[in-house]
């Protein structure tokens, strides 16, 4: 299904990039809103979400509706220039509806049942729930379609996070009409999940439950729908509340804020959900304690660009500091906070917005780092906001322009979904560490990535690479087998092309669906044991001007025994179970080549597997730019626009395609560019 356009918030981005955040003024005496007003106009704040916790205080009985609050808050808003995000506050029914309607909070996999005092307690089956988001949702749209500072509707929020999945009865009914649509029959059914083994056939629609706790793993394919059933049923409830919106408000776009990072954003198809929303938002939060906290940053904001189909997307929630709900609540040091934000616009983002605008005194997220801290306008953050604003202002012109990539990376949370479940071969291998490390590799090789879709159109890309697709499609290995053909190059890791869309391994040996393109098999797949490597010499020589000899590498995790059935060994083990055998093949297919890589390599130790592929691919070589210093482009119809961002302590250069001009600091760049420590650098190319 082609994505829908983009329907971008002109009232939003009518000025220029989007700066703001969350605010929540009903946690303060309305006296203080005029501070507030005041301090948004100083920082150079021009959008704000407003309402998504509210239910309570907007609808404080069934049916009684008290907008006058909101209604002073939004015309103060106006008059100031600011515009707003109206929240459904979907993701926080009030107390009044729990009392009513208890069997609407969800119940886990071992049938307890959640309670009400947190956020995003809801069974997304549940009758009662939705009745009610359609009520408050009508009723706010009804009220402010028409209002002159609404830009853009917020639905819910954060959907999947922090409970996804309901077992109670309601969603057992619920994923039974599901199944009933996918499968039409029981013998459909039974023959999708396999249930001969172990005796499970069922016989009556009735029959079928959630899949709760088991004595031992539970039937995959089972599992497996479920996780896409729970997707479909949030995006239900979102679709919901988006065609109310539509018909009572059609001039202003819907989004919903996805977590695309996939450290947070597990439980949603966001190739699914990507369609439905008029514009693509996103949270970010950076995994604090990770030693290279921007690259994570990249690739989320790559992920959500993707998911956008290319079109440009909003950063509508990161951090300026610290968050309250990690282990540990480390503060962004000096700088870091708008070179984050400004790492998101060059990656796509039409701007950049924070969770939230003034730091809460009490409940739980009284420690998350906000726009305007306790510590108040004396302080480092605040001073680095009002920067930010300023340095968005300058950028206004980019709005609209989209990223220049050079590779794709194949993702599906499905196959991730497949992935997880009981009973692989080792709970050491993860997709999504084998995606977070070629990532990763790729990022250090300076290239810009797409992700896609399995069976997306991937003619534009000269390299594709495959982290790890262990569920793929018979049409996806189709695609694939055709990308190769025509003249692509393709890098394939452990561990993918083994089942279809079911769970069930693919007739024949492994690599089962993507055997023919590697043009080997694999007779046995052979786990290493906890903290084991292996060692992998090259076979030949480099194909670069000075034939060099390949590195030796090193691998954990993986190994396999690999037959090569056309393939050529690039790389061989040369101890552990499957010492003497191929490691690493090249395999030549029509116009194009593809490459498997049968062991766990670090990013550093594919950073030779990368770079012969990328020769294969014609990929410009760039490795004169300094490590951890980025660069992207973002191309509009008329002008080009190149990020150079330092995410070092060290004085920096960038070698220019093009003289310009540096929007920052409004000074003639060309040849080399510097980069002092910590800065990110803008340049409107010239020709």
């Amino acid at each position: 299904m082609p994505p829908k356009p983009t329907r971008l918030p002109t009232r939003l981005l009518g000025r220029g990039l989007a700066f703001g955040g969350d605010y929540n003024p009903e946690q303060w005496p309305e006296e203080v809103w005029a501070e507030d007003m005041a301090l948004m106009r100083e920082a150079g704040v021009n959008a704000v979400s407003v309402g998504v916790f509210s239910w309570a205080l907007l609808e404080p009985s069934p049916g009684v509706f008290t907008f006058d609050w909101l209604d002073r808050l939004l015309a103060m808003l106006h008059d100031n220039g600011i515009a707003v995000a109206l929240g459904t506050p979907t993701v926080v029914p009030p107390a009044w509806f729990y009392q009513r309607h208890p069997e609407a909070l969800p119940v886990t996999k071992d049938g307890q049942r959640l309670a009400f005092g947190g956020r995003g307690a809801i069974c997304h089956s549940s009758p009662a729930y939705r009745q009610a988001a359609a009520g408050i949702t009508t009723a706010l749209a009804e009220r402010y379609a028409d209002h002159p500072a609404l830009a853009l509707w917020h639905v819910h929020n954060e959907y999947g996070a922090p409970v996804a999945a309901c077992y109670c009865e309601q969603s057992a009914a619920d994923f039974r009409r599901w199944l009933q649509q996918r499968y039409q029959t029981l013998e459909r059914l039974n023959e999708a999940w396999g249930t001969l083994f172990w005796g499970q056939t069922y016989t009556s629609w009735s029959q079928i439950e959630p899949p709760r706790r088991t004595p031992t793993a539970g039937n995959p394919g089972h599992q497996l729908d479920f996780r896409r059933f729970t997707s479909d049923a949030m995006l239900a409830n979102f679709s919901a509340e988006r065609d109310i919106l539509h018909r009572l408000a059609p001039d202003t776009p819907v989004t919903t804020n996805f977590m695309t990072a996939l450290s947070q954003g597990r439980n949603v198809d966001y190739w699914a959900w990507g369609r439905e929303v008029d514009l693509v938002s996103n949270d970010h939060y950076l995994v604090a304690e990770a030693e290279r906290t921007h690259v994570n940053l990249a690739m989320s904001a790559d992920i959500t660009r993707s998911v956008a189909s290319g079109a440009p997307w909003l950063l509508l929630e990161h951090s300026t500091g610290a968050v309250n709900w990690q282990p540990r609540n480390l503060a962004k040091g000096p700088g870091e906070l708008g070179r984050n934000s400004l790492a998101h616009v060059a990656r796509g983002s039409e701007g950049a917005m924070f969770f939230q605008w003034r730091a809460s005194r009490y409940g739980a997220e009284k420690y998350h780092s906000t726009m305007l801290p306790q510590a108040g306008t004396d302080s480092r953050i605040w001073r680095e906001v009002v920067q930010l604003g300023s340095d968005l202002g300058r950028l206004a012109e980019i709005r609209g322009t989209r990223v220049r990539a050079d590779v794709a990376v194949l993702w599906d949370w499905q196959s991730w979904w497949a992935q997880d479940l009981e009973w692989r071969p080792t709970e050491d291998h993860s997709a999504e560490e084998r995606a977070d490390s070629w990532y990763e590799a790729l990022y250090d090789q300076h290239l810009t990535v797409d992700f896609a879709h399995p069976e997306a159109d991937l003619t534009d890309y000269p390299l594709v690479v495959v982290p790890a697709l262990y569920l793929t499609e018979t049409a996806a290995a189709e695609n694939l087998r055709r990308y190769v053909e025509q003249g692509g190059v393709l890098v394939v890791s452990y561990f993918s092309g083994i089942v279809d869309g079911t769970d069930t391994v693919h007739p024949g040996p492994y690599p089962g669906a993507l055997r023919d393109v590697l043009g080997l098999t694999v007779e046995e797949f052979l786990p290493l044991r906890a903290g084991q490597e292996v060692a992998l010499d090259g076979v030949g020589t480099g194909t670069g001007a000075d034939g060099a000899p390949l590195a030796p590498l090193s691998g954990d995790v993986w190994t396999e025994t690999v037959v090569p059935r056309g393939a050529e060994t690039v790389w061989r083990y040369t101890d552990g179970p499957a010492a003497g055998g191929p490691a690493i093949t090249r395999h030549s297919l029509g116009a194009g080549h593809a490459w498997y890589v049968s062991t766990r390599l670090s990013p550093a130790q594919l950073a030779p597997v990368l770079a012969l592929a990328g020769q294969d691919a014609r990929l410009p070589d760039r490795s004169e730019l300094p490590h951890d210093v980025e660069v992207v482009r973002r191309s509009g119809a008329e002008r080009d626009y190149l990020f150079a961002i330092n995410h070092t302590a060290a004085e920096a250069k960038v070698t220019l395609p093009a003289p310009g001009t540096e929007l920052l600091t409004g000074e003639r760049a060309s040849g080399c560019l510097p980069l002092p420590p910590g800065s990110v650098r803008v340049v409107r190319l010239e020709g």
